[in-house]
């Protein structure tokens, strides 16, 4: 397997174990482990897809990755209060 496949099944599970976690009620949606989960795993996501060209499932991650950057930031800016 390359490098570049091996980033893109990396994201692959990441997204896929943070959908399982937050469906089982095993994490909160409002996690650092969930935001973080589907920011490194649209990243890897993104790194694959622009690599093979495939734009439609590169442009869902950059936004896949704008929400779970956005998620984030408010998780920990909340728990600096």
């Amino acid at each position: 397997m390359n490098w570049i496949d091996l980033i893109g099944w990396t994201g692959s599970a990441l997204v896929i174990a943070a959908y399982a976690l937050i469906t089982y009620n095993k994490i909160s949606a409002s996690s650092i482990v969930y935001a973080s989960f589907n920011l490194f795993g649209s990243l890897f996501l993104i790194i694959n897809t622009v690599y093979y060209h495939a734009m439609p499932s590169a442009f869902v991650n950059v936004v896949w990755l704008g929400i779970a950057a956005w998620a984030l930031v408010r998780i920990l800016n909340k728990r600096k209060r």
